[in-house]
């Protein structure tokens, strides 16, 4: 008897039981919900001879920053994976790539791959999100390809498939076109509410609309019922601090952040615990406001741990940012030292554009606004390429936009607060623009 995943693509296992807890856990880990990991592991206990429940094991390893596991797992998938189809085959081979460090071939291949097996949803998220083999490219277009593969792909898809609105919507949003993408979000939540990820995109357009009441009320509502072991619980909540901060309402934006965000109390991945606690303390000092004593400590003391090695622009760009906050000039300059060597060797996909962000950090750091500028202001269109999503990339542009301010160079700042409210509306109510001079 044949067994089908959720796309009613074949997969190649004799047990019924097998293919139900696969198709079941795939649903958990594109939902970001827990207990995927439950099922695959039920589903190689039905069959440990079930290649695909291997390969989706270690993608949900890789998810969890695991990468040793995810590694020992696909390496199993690889050498199950001869008797199954063609497309069974080359899904491992992209999930190989991706997961031993080869992100160019991981991309070149997956999208060979969707030009013929465009409803394997595994390896199509493999070049979506923001923290995707796109994002993560170095490109200064990766939100285009990402809404180009989405189009390309659409009409593969019911108009009923949560997964796809829920991304193709996210793509949508984060090109400028909010409002389509924003009506694809909200049908995919009807659809399937117990869906972070969607949640996630909707909060996003939400904040992009200007609509942050809306967002306040949908995510304070929606959050309780997830589970906070979710790996994007804490995330989700510090969208809902960003809106709180930029209303003027620091208090909760800061409470959210002790409750869900926080090193010490959130399950968020290690990329997400460093961005997020990195990006909203510098917001919350940048817009004029203290940062209680040691929270600062409390991000560096993680972020060293968890990302000592520099390399990924993403989290560079946020580790440079702790540094800078902290005073720690040591770790500033050897981090700094380690990229200019990597972009002198081409091995830093995003370019220069990461230690000059660091650079300007720093400046900005130590209240030299005009060199701060200096640095930025050149460079600002290319912020895109270290990756992430434009909310996660925005702290960048507030730096800028408050140095501007700090420096004198009112016009310029204005040109530019200009810009940002006719893209986003609700950055008029930010109170911290009342407290400086322009």
């Amino acid at each position: 008897m044949a067994h089908f995943d959720n796309h009613d693509l074949t997969i190649t296992t004799a047990s019924g039981i097998a293919a139900e807890e696969y198709r079941a856990g795939v649903t958990l880990m594109q939902s970001s919900w827990p207990g995927a990991a439950e099922r695959f592991d039920a589903a190689i206990a039905a069959d440990p001879d079930f290649a695909l429940a291997h390969a989706a094991r270690a993608r949900l390893l890789a998810i969890s920053a695991q990468p040793a596991e995810a590694r020992a797992d696909i390496a199993r998938a690889k050498d199950l994976v001869a008797r199954g189809t063609e497309r069974e085959r080359e899904h491992v081979a992209v999930l190989f790539a991706a997961l031993h460090g080869q992100p160019k071939l991981a991309l070149e291949l997956a999208l060979a791959h969707l030009e013929r097996w465009p409803r394997d949803t595994i390896i199509m998220s493999l070049p979506l999100g923001a923290f995707g083999l796109f994002a993560f490219s170095g490109m200064a277009d990766h939100d285009q390809a990402r809404e180009d593969l989405c189009e390309r792909h659409a009409r593969h898809f019911d108009a009923d498939d949560w997964w796809f609105l829920a991304n193709h919507g996210w793509s949508l949003v984060e090109k400028g076109d909010v409002a389509r993408g924003r009506a694809m979000l909200e049908r995919s939540f009807a659809l399937r509410s117990q869906n972070a990820h969607g949640v996630h995109a909707l909060a996003h357009a939400m904040y992009e609309a200007g609509a942050s009441e809306e967002a306040t009320t949908f995510i304070d509502g929606w959050l309780p019922g997830y589970d906070n072991r979710g790996v994007l619980h804490g995330h989700i909540a510090w969208h809902g601090a960003l809106v709180a901060l930029e209303r003027g309402d620091v208090a909760k934006a800061l409470a959210t952040y002790d409750r869900h965000i926080q090193p010490a109390v959130t399950h968020s991945l290690p990329i997400n615990v460093v961005s997020d606690g990195a990006s909203f303390l510098w917001r919350v000092q940048a817009y004029g406001h203290s940062v209680p004593d040691g929270l600062w400590d409390q991000v560096a003391d993680y972020s060293g741990r968890a990302c000592p090695k520099a390399g990924q622009a993403f989290v560079d760009t946020h580790m440079l940012m702790i540094a800078a906050a902290t005073g720690n000039r040591a770790e500033l300059d050897r981090r700094l030292a380690v990229l200019d060597e990597l972009v002198a060797a081409g091995s830093l996909g995003a370019g220069a554009v990461v230690p000059a962000i660091g650079r300007a950090l720093a400046a900005f750091a130590e209240g030299d606004f005009q060199r701060s500028v200096a640095v930025l202001e050149p460079l600002a269109d290319d912020v895109v390429r270290i990756g992430g999503s434009g909310a996660q990339r925005e702290v960048v542009e507030d730096t800028l936009l408050v140095a501007l301010m700090r420096a004198g160079e009112t016009e310029k700042a204005r040109a530019r607060l200009d810009r940002r409210l006719h893209r986003r509306p609700s950055f008029r109510d930010g109170r911290w623009l009342a407290q400086l001079s322009m």
